[in-house]
């Protein structure tokens, strides 16, 4: 993987994230998704923001705003 590549757990039941402890707890009710990375087959990058709160997406200012508790995902 490279410095922004990484894998990050969420709740199948909320659409939160949740630590790796709460994914290997509860497998049945947790997907891992891959995100970052380089995406050279593609024209343009494209990248989101996730509120960590909620798993919901959000704009690019709300994400500066509450940096903290963002989750910013290359696709």
């Amino acid at each position: 993987m490279t410095a922004d590549e990484h894998e990050v757990n969420r709740s199948t039941r909320s659409g939160r994230f949740v630590k790796d402890n709460t994914a290997q707890r509860d497998p049945d009710y947790t997907v891992t998704e891959h995100v970052g990375g380089n995406h050279s087959d593609q024209d343009e990058d494209r990248e989101v923001n996730r509120s960590a709160t909620t798993g919901r997406f959000i704009t690019g200012t709300t994400a500066e705003l509450h940096s903290s508790t963002t989750e910013t995902q290359n696709l």
